[in-house]
């Protein structure tokens, strides 16, 4: 399945709109990778548990909002979009949103 950013599949016509998709993964971020932050933060470098974690979460988007494009019968979702919040108390928590527009091209 294609799934762009762009409105538009180059060379290649939509000739159905299926609607809007959305997948959403809120994850949890636990002591260990909390602590290990911690410490890249100090010593200074990246946190590799955390971009191990935002990695995941929105692989794990997209590939919800790829089944909810398939489940309508689509074959491409266009003008694709990728946030990203902190939520919960201490912002403990990740929430990875994707959506787009679900489409069937020749």
């Amino acid at each position: 399945m294609i799934i762009t950013t762009t409105p538009s599949i180059e060379g290649k016509t939509i000739t159905e709109y299926r609607g809007i998709v959305f997948g959403e993964v809120v994850a949890g971020v636990n002591f260990v990778k909390d602590f290990a932050a911690g410490l890249s933060n100090f010593f200074g470098g990246r946190s590799g548990s955390y971009e191990d974690e935002l990695i995941q979460a929105r692989e794990n988007a997209l590939r919800e909002m790829e089944d909810r494009a398939r489940h309508l019968g689509a074959n491409a979702v266009v003008g694709v979009d990728v946030d990203y919040e902190v939520l919960g108390s201490g912002n403990g928590m990740l929430m990875v949103t994707a959506c787009g527009t679900a489409v069937v091209y020749m």
